[in-house]
């Protein structure tokens, strides 16, 4: 049988549940305030104390202590509820609390036993109590008992059994309880007859319990039952409702398109240039992916043969620039070369142990050695298993194989300026190239859609040019999107082109708005830029800090009075899509206030600032996101000068 101790646990365990699976429901009746019916248990009466008179004529030779037992409680009820938290509930009925005690030996060593039949009529006035107003409830009051059995049986070996009734038991007792129990609605929500089941628990405490007007015989009871309960209710008038369609005006639809879209720019860049050698799982070599040369291509490999314009086959952006960092190992060959006096360390980092990072080291030391010929004794290595500044961050669960792609690696570092720009972020001093731009983010078409992610589920974009030719594009979720004009324009019309949104709202319904925009497109290869371009570590944007220096005193002096300085941030494709788009805003809009203050600081005036963060938007980021380096590369911001003509 369970103890006091165990019948307390799961007692309050199972309150506990109760809580957990209260639950409120709409009705269509009112709930009756008054509720009949009858309740039905058992108790668990635990016993202490002594007792060995049992009557006048029988002081049994061993005194019995501790003992427990299950018997049946039942009653009539009544309950009262005024308020949805509060209310009152009245048990009449019958109270078993009998039980067995715990064998003892006689001095005879005669095992004896004891067992009682004591019984109660019981009247039990509770307060009950629904915090919540919902299913669960609790309840605390007093319990007035009125003695209505007493027999006790008494057994010793090698003595005749002895019945009889318990003397001194007293008449009645005032004792107390507290509990708690779940109302499980059976009836149908229209139906005014309600009927409920409702399982309790509750605990009677030995205070005021004591059994007898002698000796100190107490007990203690948890009881457990089910109550059914009948009341009436009324029915609740149907009240008439209309849903109220969102109005139109709640989601707002404009458009944006620049003064002119630029099929082809020339564009002066500025690349910084990643110190890291990332390398392929399961392998120590340098991947194939990075650009190596045989000791004779080396002896005349210079830098600057990057700078040069790239075959029409390799004018987009992302491949041109991938092919400069792709040669980071001649690079920094060259750069060491021309600088003897420079020395590097590489850093390794693996998972696999700080032996294969120093492997990964190695590998690109043998390479500088042996086609660059450089002094093995200005190259250090080392191996870590997680590189100086990880991606993947204590705790982290989401994405892991992405970021420890990215932390296998060698890092390139060096004290010398000759190496390394003056950042204090690691990364290397960039690479000047001149390419064509033919698909920049400053000839966006930006559509505004107001509140879209709050009211509807999609959107589609129609857009028609003048010459009556439609193109669709979505479906679409976000409050902006990006088209590149020069994807509108095609081999279109120039001019005036007339917008239309439709919307499906999360209620199903249809929303339309339409605009116009003037969109015209400059002659190809008429406009010159200027880009530079900044990285960050994982999921930085303060680091934006860093860059202080390099923005107030290398970029800003480039940019003229009544210039266009467009700046765009991205992400990587880590994260959720909402947080990554949120810091890439943040992104662009540091790096805009760091090149105001030091615009209005020279005393320069009228330079118009178009910024915006597209986040980890793959139809508009710099690069793909199959490799690490393209990863590291999209986490940038992106700064276009445009000199006015």
């Amino acid at each position: 049988m369970l103890s006091l101790n165990k019948i307390i646990q799961k007692t309050v365990g199972c309150c506990l549940i109760l809580l957990f699976l209260q639950t409120t429901t709409s009705a269509q009746t009112t709930s009756p305030k008054w509720w009949f019916g009858a309740a039905a248990g058992a108790n668990a009466n635990f016993f202490d104390g002594t007792t060995q008179r049992l009557n006048n004529g029988l002081i049994v030779p061993s005194a019995f202590h501790k003992g427990k037992g299950i018997r049946p409680f039942g009653s009539v009820l009544v309950e009262y509820r005024p308020t949805p938290i509060w209310g009152g509930s009245l048990n009449i009925g019958y109270d078993g609390r009998g039980g067995k005690f715990d064998d003892v030996i006689a001095p005879c060593d005669c095992p004896a036993t004891l067992a009682t039949n004591v019984s109660y009529i019981t009247i039990e006035p509770t307060l009950r109590v629904n915090p919540w107003g919902g299913n669960l409830y609790f309840f605390t009051g007093p319990r007035f008992a009125f003695n209505l059995q007493k027999d006790f049986d008494y057994t010793q070996l090698k003595q005749p059994n002895t019945s009889g009734e318990l003397s001194e038991v007293r008449k009645s007792v005032i004792s107390a309880q507290v509990g708690a129990g779940y109302d499980i609605d059976m009836s149908a929500p229209t139906s005014t007859s309600k009927f409920v089941v409702s399982p309790f628990v509750s605990f009677h405490p030995y205070f005021g319990q004591d059994v007898r007007e002698i000796e100190s015989w107490s007990m203690s009871t948890v009881r457990v039952g089910v109550a059914l309960k009948f009341g009436k209710a009324k029915l609740i008038a149907k009240q008439e409702t209309t849903s109220t369609p969102i109005p139109l005006a709640e989601v707002s639809f404009s458009v944006r398109a620049p003064k002119a879209v630029v099929m082809k720019r020339k564009v002066n860049e500025t690349l910084p240039l990643l110190n890291y050698v990332f390398f392929d799982e399961g392998s120590t070599a340098i991947p194939s992916r990075y650009v190596m040369l045989s000791p004779s291509q080396a002896a005349t490999f210079k830098q600057e043969d990057l700078q040069q314009e790239p075959a029409e086959s390799m004018n987009i952006r992302s491949q041109r620039q991938l092919n400069v960092y792709y040669n980071v190992l001649n690079i920094l060959g060259d750069r060491m070369r021309a600088n003897p006096a420079v020395d590097i360390t590489l850093s390794g980092a693996s998972l696999a142990g700080a032996k294969e990072g120093n492997l990964f080291a190695t590998e690109i030391k043998k390479y500088l050695v042996n086609v660059f010929n450089i002094n093995e004794n200005r190259i250090a290595t080392n191996g870590r298993i997680k590189p100086i500044n990880p991606s993947e961050q204590k705790g982290g669960k989401k994405e892991l194989n992405l970021l420890r792609e990215g932390d296998r690696r060698v890092d390139i570092l060096s004290n010398s300026n000759a190496l390394m720009m003056e950042l204090g972020s690691g990364i290397m001093k960039p690479v000047y190239i001149n390419t064509t731009q033919s698909n920049g983010t400053d000839g966006d078409v930006i559509f505004y859609v107001g509140k879209a992610n709050e009211v509807l589920s999609s959107y589609m974009i129609d857009v028609t040019s003048p010459n009556g030719v439609t193109k669709q594009y979505g479906p679409f979720t976000k409050n902006e999107e990006h088209i590149a004009g020069n994807t509108i324009l095609g081999n279109g019309t120039p001019g005036s082109y007339k917008v239309v949104m439709t919307g499906t709202t999360k209620m199903g319904n249809t929303i339309k708005k339409e605009s116009t925009v003037d969109i015209v497109a400059t002659q190809e290869q008429t406009e010159n830029g200027t880009r530079y371009s900044i990285l960050y570590n994982f999921n930085k944007a303060n680091t934006i800090a860093t860059y202080a220096k390099f923005l107030t005193e290398e970029v800003a002096p480039l940019i003229s009075e009544n210039s266009t300085v467009n700046i765009h941030g991205h992400t990587d494709i880590i994260g959720s899509e909402t947080y990554n788009l949120e810091l890439s805003k943040r992104r662009a809009q540091e790096t805009q206030q760091i090149l105001e203050a030091a615009l209005a600081k020279a005393g320069k005036r009228n330079v118009k600032f178009e910024t915006t963060g597209l986040g980890e938007a793959e139809d508009r980021s710099p690069f793909g996101n199959g490799k690490p380096e393209e990863r590291f590369y999209n986490r940038t911001v992106v700064i276009d000068i445009k000199t006015a003509n």
